[in-house]
């Protein structure tokens, strides 16, 4: 019988040396980024029959197990440093395979990708120049994007025209514009390529009646920047006020050439819808939101158009859904990418790969894959990370327990040699 306590006593200094190898690796990282703890469980040997009882003939490591509860979480400065409020857990992937991940410190390699400390690749969905999605999971790269050129189709204008101006003697005038007209405004817009071109839009005064007055404008384009070489009128029309001032009517708008005509390659004819507000008879407006004609000077006090440039990328904002915002230099904005997330029914089956990383595994379950803040992965916070859930009084707690019970086992073998040496002494 003193034999089979050795034995036992062997397996508690075992589990419980075991357990203290446990404890050891949760404490050593209780700084690692996203890391885990793991709990040892233990459990009984098969039991020996004595007469009508019972004895247990020691311990054994059961399982040891991650447990998957929230980090806390620390702010950073760093756009790309990402952590789960939930329970899913990041994908990544290399040659080797796909693995799995709490640990959101990311950033962009030398080929755009978003990778982590050991160079894998964040998985997630690109999207197209809409903003949309267009393929299926995948790396997320960042080096190629850029806002495409976008041609200017509409501008607004709202002004005041003097109505105490008198009409000039001439007609208008394109090599003579400032003695030919009352005001003029200027506006860059963009041609289909994204190059800007300023213009001149000149208003004379036309008719005058005691129901009300009519004025002209004209789209004036330099030489400089039209296809053919010559300053040109590229667009014009008319607008009528009543006789409290409001905007009543506005012509359709006339392009003598067909359009604007830019150099530089851009297409022909573009055409230019002018909104000089909602008119009476026009638009049925008020005709006061826009451009108006008092007796005060003319000045313009809104103007805008629909074009821009190309840009390139800028900055990135990351949203609570995992959605890439893209920022670039022509002021423009969209989405650029999304991340993908992973959650596992039973993620304490995960095995561990060192890293950071967990593989997935037959008791795992496979992955749910899906956007963040669906099918209950959590949501994604940027400029955060989460920090290791290990819980360090707790783990001292233990480290005492395990340290008494191999110290217990251990003064179990001493008590069993000596009983060995009793019996052996028996025989002188």
């Amino acid at each position: 019988m003193a034999l089979t306590s050795l034995f036992t006593a062997v397996s508690g200094m075992n589990a419980n040396g075991t357990a203290l190898s446990v404890i050891g690796d949760n404490v050593a990282n209780m700084n690692t980024t996203g890391f885990k703890t793991s709990r040892a469980a233990f459990a009984d040997i098969l039991a020996q029959q004595v007469g009508e009882g019972q004895i247990g003939r020691g311990v054994r490591m059961n399982s040891v197990s991650p447990t998957f509860t929230q980090g806390t979480f620390e702010n950073t400065a760093n756009v790309l440093d990402l952590a789960v409020d939930g329970e899913g857990m990041f994908i990544m992937e290399d040659s080797s395979g796909t693995y799995y991940s709490r640990a959101g410190q990311f950033s962009i390699d030398k080929d755009g990708f978003v990778v982590n400390p050991s160079s894998q690749r964040l998985q997630g969905y690109l999207f197209n120049q809409s903003g949309t999605a267009t393929s299926g999971l995948g790396d997320i790269n960042l080096s190629s994007l850029n806002s495409a050129p976008t041609a200017t189709t509409d501008i607004t204008i709202a002004a005041n025209l003097d109505s105490r101006e008198s009409i000039p003697v001439a007609a208008f005038d394109v090599n003579d514009p400032n003695n030919t007209s009352n005001f003029s405004s200027s506006i860059t817009i963009y041609d289909s390529l994204g190059n800007s071109h300023v213009v001149d839009i000149y208003f004379r005064k036309s008719v005058e009646l005691p129901t009300g007055n009519t004025w002209q404008w004209y789209t004036v384009v330099g030489s400089t920047d039209t296809f053919s070489g010559n300053t040109e009128v590229q667009a014009n029309g008319t607008i009528t006020f009543n006789n409290n001032g409001y905007l009543d009517s506005e012509s359709p708008v006339t392009f003598p050439g067909g359009g604007f005509n830019f150099t530089g390659g851009a297409a022909a004819n573009q055409t230019i819808a002018f909104d000089f507000g909602t008119s009476i008879t026009t638009d049925g407006g008020a005709g006061q939101d826009g451009t108006v004609q008092y007796g005060s000077q003319s000045a313009t006090m809104f103007q805008n158009q629909d074009g821009y440039s190309s840009g390139a990328l800028k900055n990135i904002v990351i949203d609570q859904d995992g959605t890439m915002t893209g920022i670039f230099t022509n002021g423009q904005t969209r989405g650029v990418a999304q991340v993908a997330l992973a959650k596992f029914l039973a993620p304490h089956a995960l095995t561990k790969m060192g890293r950071n990383l967990f593989a997935e595994s037959t008791n795992s379950g496979q992955p749910l894959i899906s956007i963040p803040g669906t099918s209950g992965t959590g949501t994604v916070l940027s400029n955060t990370l989460e920090q290791s859930n290990v819980d360090l009084a707790e783990e001292f707690v233990k480290l005492i327990l395990h340290q008494r019970g191999f110290q217990a086992n251990s003064r179990m073998i001493s008590t069993s040699d000596e009983l060995m040496m009793e019996l052996v002494n028996l025989k002188r």
